[in-house]
Formats: C-alpha cells, structure tokens, sequence
C-alpha cells in the first residue's frame, strides 16, 4: 500500500535512513500531519537530534515512538525545549538520554508545561540544583498534569506524616521521582495501609516515605506480603516484624532466597545468634554479607569477643578494628 508520503519526499527520507515499509505505515498512522512535512524539514530535524548526542543508530526508535518530532518547527520548538532541558543538566548527555527514554519530551509546551512544573516542585521545596537531575532522570515527569495526577501524590505523602511546607515532600520526589508514576489509589495507598497494619507507627511511616519512598511503590501482593510471610516463617512474631520493617523497610522488597534467607542463616548456623537480635537491629539487613558480616565475624571469632549486633556493625571498619584491638 503507498502512503501520501511519497508525493513529498518524505518516503525517500524514511528509505535513505533504513525504514522499512511497515515502519513508515506504523508512524503514518500515529501520526497525521507526517504526510505533510517536507524532506528537507524531516532532515533538519533528524540532524538536530544527532547535533545534541543523540546517536544516529537509536533514532529510528525515538522516532518510531514519537514521529510527530520530525513536524515540529525546529528554531520554535525544538531548540528552545532543548535548550531549556540542557540548563537543567548536570552530567553531559543527560538531556540526549531523556528524550531517548522519553522522546515525548519534545512535543510539550515551554511555557505552559515545563515551566510550571519547575515552579511546583521549587514550592514544594525541591532542591534546586537537583530538579534538572530529576526530570531527566525521568522525563516522563514532564507528561503529568499538576492538578489530576502531581497533586494527588503531593496529598499522599502527607498522608504519611510528612508536611507540604518543610521542603521534605520535595526532597522525597527528588530522591526517588519515579514514585510520581504510580497510582495513588491502585499501588501507594495499598502499600501504606499495609505497612499499618504490621503494625507501624506514625513516625515509622514518615521514615519509610522520607528515606525508602521505593519500598512504597511494589506491589503488595507480589512482593510485600511475600516478604513479610516468609519472615514470619523465619520465627520473627508480629512485634518482631514491625521493628524489622519499621527500623530496616527494604527487607519487605529484598529477595528472601538471595539476600534474606543467606543472612538469616549466617546468623543461626555461623554467628549462633537468635532472630531477636536482630529484631533489636534491623539494619543487620543493610550490611553485605561477605564484606561486612562474615569478616567482622571470623575477626571476633578469633580473639573470642562477644558483643552485639549493633556494637559489632555500627562503625567504620576502622572503628570496628580500634574499638576491638584488631589492628
């Protein structure tokens, strides 16, 4: 089937760059107005694109997902949204990384979109220099309303004891801005009710959303609840597991046979320590087992040292070492 493509060139266009024929249809159909841009407009923009870092091999790609680019006014449009994202980097190639993530980038309006959503995140306390780091990082940002889906985040996390006006919602979205992408109703909100019901606090639930906002975006069913069952299967009762997840969250989204179930069983079998040790310290969790908890744990064994779990991993080694006359 031929497309209008041809009577202007921009088939051609398409052909010299490696499309083939149901490539050409697929974007015809997303997008209209391809029928009527020119190939020397076509071709203007594609070395643009090439002009900022992005490499010529992964265009076909951004353009098969978004070719409405190729239609867009180069020195109108296109420049000065790039222009404007690569004020906000702060590593080279940031800027040509997010339009290949998310070339729908290109398409939003500086005015009316970008820069209002610069002004919500600088009022909800976002740190300045990190809003370009965040937006690159996850470009799709750019796509979401202020009022029907950024704002409904914004509530959901003070629904977790965080407050609008400190700056720390802020710093949340910076620190993990893909949680902007869930659903309030559908994924954060199931997840913080569950955390309620093993039984953490309110401050605990502050400390989840303000240093493991990730552990706030799995899903309960699959992961979760997977976890905390397989926990309780490990001896740790009600109270035991909400200290856990309540001092140490990622041990609901760490894997049970890779990195929960090796260190429960060093604890037992090596260390012959109780699971209520480490219900009293949570981050036993954090530590990488053979780097931290084996070591720490043959240098003991051998001066017959007994101590806890928190005297034995809070410090630096060089600490540990001081502390324990081992060097």
């Amino acid at each position: 089937m031929e497309t209008n493509c041809q009577s202007n060139g921009i088939m051609w266009f398409f052909k010299d760059r490696g499309f083939d024929e149901k490539s050409i249809q697929e974007m015809s159909k997303k997008c209209k107005r391809l029928e009527d841009v020119n190939r020397e407009k076509a071709s203007e923009n594609w070395d643009y694109l090439k002009s900022i870092g992005i490499q010529e091999r992964k265009l076909p790609t951004i353009l098969g997902k978004c070719p409405k680019i190729l239609t867009l006014d180069l020195h109108e449009k296109l420049v000065p949204m790039v222009n404007c994202l690569t004020s906000l980097e702060t590593k080279p190639k940031e800027v040509a990384s997010a339009i290949t993530k998310f070339p729908h980038i290109l398409l939003h309006s500086l005015e009316e979109k970008l820069c209002p959503l610069l002004a919500f995140f600088e009022a909800l306390g976002a740190p300045e220099k990190q809003l370009g780091k965040m937006i690159l990082l996850n470009p799709r940002i750019v796509s979401y309303s202020i009022e029907t889906k950024l704002s409904k985040i914004v509530d959901f996390l003070a629904d977790t004891g965080l407050t609008k006006d400190g700056g720390a919602i802020g710093r949340v979205m910076v620190k993990h801005p893909f949680i902007m992408g869930y659903s309030v109703e559908k994924r954060l909100r199931p997840t913080l009710e569950f955390l309620k019901s093993l039984g953490l606090t309110e401050n605990q639930l502050k400390g989840v959303a303000m240093n493991f906002p990730e552990v706030l975006c799995r899903d309960v069913e699959k992961i979760l609840k997977p976890n905390a069952e397989y926990l309780k299967s490990c001896g740790f009762d009600s109270g035991q597991l909400a200290a856990l997840v309540g001092g140490y969250p990622p041990v609901l989204i760490k894997s049970a046979s890779n990195s929960l179930g090796p260190r429960i069983r060093f604890l037992k079998e090596v260390m012959g320590r109780g699971i209520d040790e480490v219900a009293e310290y949570p981050d036993f969790f954090r530590h990488g087992l053979k780097k931290r908890l084996e070591s720490r744990q043959k240098m003991l064994k051998r001066k017959d040292v007994r101590c806890s779990l928190s005297e034995m991993f809070d410090c630096n080694q060089g600490k540990f070492l001081l502390k324990f006359e081992l060097s």
